[in-house]
């Protein structure tokens, strides 16, 4: 029993063993298997990645064949396309050239054919000139055998014979030649009146008539007549040694109590008035204390001239203004212009023009400036020679005033043409100060004997249909026949009637002249 189990057990033993040798084999064989179906696996799915790639690889050729044909073709358009517009733009420029080409044909033609012409024309004129040559040799030696026969007929040389000529034709023509003289001489003198009359207007635009004795004359009192006799001296010599320091024109008339001192320098007639009352005052006139007087009377004038120029830039606010610039606005107190201080009228200009540049938003104390030294001139225009507006900006530019200053004084009276604002801002205020009411003074009867005058000089034209003066005179407005007076006519015709104007009439300011022509086609609906 023991032993049959003991077998058993044995053979239970080798059956596992056998078994366990079973199962290895069979792993290991499994074990070598298995690499083999994942490679045949793996192949498979090598195989069909392959076959699906060279499918998409067939498609991407095919698709990449396609779009390049259809850019090759796209391209292949675009290049003949621009192959045709660049041979017709070739074609349009050997047009060009072609035409050109033919147009300096016919140039080179035409200037071929007048060169030819011109040849032919230089070649006559020289064919002419030596006829012409030859014919006055032939006339000069026909005129010298005249001329020799003459000599010999007459016996007289050809300067004889000139002398004797003009002894003849001197007694004959005496007589018309004094007449002739004599007209000349009257023309002459007619012409030296009208010029003299024109001077003459010119003086009384700058001095009005009504208001000479204002500005050429001062008066001063005397306590009695007693006065005029010592003022005189013995056998003159007081007033001659007065009227040679003073350099003006002591009147001493029948008039009580009053002698006149007469001159066109208001500077030399405020300097005599100053002596002549302090002489008298002191009562010593003799010539040395006149000569102390005389140069006391002067500091004093120079003096207050000064303040007065420096009390004018301090109203208005201005700095910096030339030492030399403010005498001259100081002398400006002893000017007028038809009856207006002249000082006045510059503090007057200049305020205006300042108000009006400061609500134009300008520099204000730059047209203050402008609108005080706009007629400096003025100062001394009876000193030197050229007009006010000439002398102000000489002195302006000499004293380094800026280009709209020297503008302004230029322009102010239409000389120069306007550059600033600032410029026409002081036409503008001179202007208003001079044409205000109460600013200057005219009669009546010479303000209306102006204007009529105007208006007569406008109608005398032909072509005008009427005429009217504005704005006090300062402007005049001419209508005319637009049948008779064209366009052209019309600004030929405002250019007459300026020089007219400025020839025969006397008068402030500018007068402005406009010509109106108006054409209206009328017709009426029935």
């Amino acid at each position: 029993m023991v032993t049959l189990s003991s077998m058993d057990t044995g053979l239970s033993i080798a059956l596992i063993i056998i078994a366990l040798f079973v199962g290895i084999g069979a792993g290991l064989v499994i074990y070598a298997l298995v690499p083999f179906f994942k490679a045949k696996k793996a192949m498979k799915q090598a195989t069909k990645i392959i076959r699906d790639a060279e499918i998409r690889s067939e498609h991407i050729i095919k698709n990449s064949q396609l779009d390049a044909k259809q850019l090759t073709y796209e391209m292949k358009q675009e290049a003949e396309r621009e192959i045709k517009e660049r041979k017709a733009e070739v074609a349009a420029a050997e047009n060009k050239l072609l035409q050109r080409e033919q147009s300096i044909d016919r140039r080179d033609v035409a200037l071929i054919s007048k060169e030819n012409l011109l040849e032919e024309k230089s070649e006559s004129l020289s064919n002419r000139v030596k006829e012409i040559e030859k014919k006055e040799k032939t006339l000069q030696e026909k005129l010298d055998s005249i001329i020799a026969e003459l000599e010999k007929v007459s016996q007289m040389s050809i300067n004889e014979a000139k002398s004797e000529i003009m002894t003849r034709v001197e007694n004959k023509l005496s007589k018309e030649i004094a007449i002739f003289i004599k007209n000349k001489e009257d023309e002459a003198k007619d012409t030296a009146l009208q010029q003299a009359q024109e001077i003459l207007g010119i003086t009384i635009n700058r001095y009005s008539q009504e208001f000479t004795t204002e500005r050429t004359v001062s008066v001063v009192a005397l306590p009695s007549d007693e006065m005029k006799g010592r003022i005189i001296g013995r056998e003159g010599r007081n007033i001659r040694s007065l009227e040679q320091l003073l350099g003006v024109d002591l009147i001493i008339d029948d008039t009580p109590e009053v002698i006149t001192v007469s001159s066109f320098d208001p500077i030399r007639r405020e300097i005599a008035r100053k002596t002549l009352e302090t002489l008298i005052k002191d009562g010593r006139i003799q010539p040395s204390r006149i000569e102390e007087v005389v140069e006391k009377a002067k500091k004093e004038v120079d003096e207050s001239i000064k303040t007065a120029g420096k009390e004018a830039a301090f109203r208005l606010g201005l700095p910096t203004i030339h030492p030399e610039l403010l005498t001259l606005v100081g002398r400006m107190k002893y000017r007028t212009s038809y009856g207006q201080n002249a000082y006045d009228h510059i503090i007057e200009v200049a305020k205006l023009t300042g108000i009006m540049a400061a609500e134009l938003g300008l520099d204000q104390t730059l047209a203050k400036r402008a609108g005080l030294l706009h007629d400096i001139g003025k100062a001394i225009d009876f000193e030197m020679e050229g007009s006010h507006v000439e002398l102000g900006a000489r002195f302006a530019k000499k004293y380094g005033e800026p280009d709209v200053v020297i503008n302004a004084i230029e322009s102010h009276h239409g000389d120069v043409d306007v550059k600033y604002v600032i410029s026409n801002l002081v036409i503008a205020a001179d202007t208003l100060s001079a044409a205000r009411p109460g600013a200057r003074s005219e009669t009546l009867e010479n303000y209306i004997k102006r204007l009529e005058q105007l208006e007569k000089i406008c109608k005398s034209h032909e072509g005008v249909a009427q005429s009217y003066a504005m704005q006090s005179g300062r402007e005049v407005r001419v209508m005319v026949i637009p049948e008779k007076i064209d366009d052209v006519a019309a600004y030929k015709l405002a250019h007459d009637i300026r020089e007219q104007i400025e020839t025969e009439m006397t008068y402030p300011g500018q007068i402005k002249v406009s010509v109106i022509r108006e054409y209206r086609a009328v017709e009426t609906a029935k």
